[in-house]
């Protein structure tokens, strides 16, 4: 792996109210800082609002939208891989990361995209699976291995903390390797010869 430090971009994807995402985010995100080769940059997409009408295809966003808008389009093609933090509505993703990866295109191209899922019995695994293919539509590499957490509510204490460290600390490290190989894999393949799709 190269000295240089990857840059990891980090989507909570929810923005429902009473969402248990930010608990969720905040225990990955104390996993990706035990690793000191990593740069990373939580995008939580209830402080982006990005509209769920997009621009007529080739146009530019006007107002607001244009300052939301090229904010998330730089710490997007910034990156060099992505989490995305996800929980599962009636069988799949929320519209609002729908909404984000719609939004963009180059930004994902030839990068990997790893996942955090959480819910019921399913622990946003159908998610997980429908997200597949829309980012591999992006040019994106989603990796096998994933983190589950299966009836998330009785995963974490009061405070936040898994009620199951080594379990779910041991999920998350299996899982960070695997982007951080495909992160500087890609990323070197990117350098030596520009992606174009």
């Amino acid at each position: 792996m190269s000295e240089k430090r990857l840059r990891i971009a980090v989507i909570i994807g929810s923005v429902r109210d009473g969402r248990f995402g930010p608990v969720v985010a905040k225990w990955f995100l104390e996993q990706l800082r035990e690793h000191s080769d990593l740069e990373v940059d939580a995008l939580d997409l209830i402080e982006v609002p990005l509209p769920m009408a997009l621009p007529a295809f080739g146009a530019q966003p006007t107002g607001e939208t244009a300052e939301v808008a090229k904010s998330v389009k730089e710490r997007l093609a910034a990156a060099d891989a992505f989490v995305v933090i996800t929980p599962e509505y009636n069988h799949s993703y929320p519209a609002s990361l729908k909404n984000l990866i719609d939004w963009h295109n180059v930004e994902w191209h030839a990068k990997p995209v790893a996942f955090v899922s959480y819910g019921g019995l399913s622990g946003g695994l159908r998610s997980v699976e429908h997200l597949r293919p829309v980012f591999a539509e992006v040019h994106a590499t989603t990796i096998r291995d994933a983190v589950s957490l299966h009836n998330v509510w009785g995963q974490f204490d009061q405070n936040g903390d898994p009620t199951d460290p080594a379990g779910t600390n041991g999920a998350a490290k299996v899982m960070i390797d695997k982007l951080k190989w495909w992160a500087d894999a890609l990323k070197e393949a990117r350098t030596k010869s520009p992606y174009t799709s």
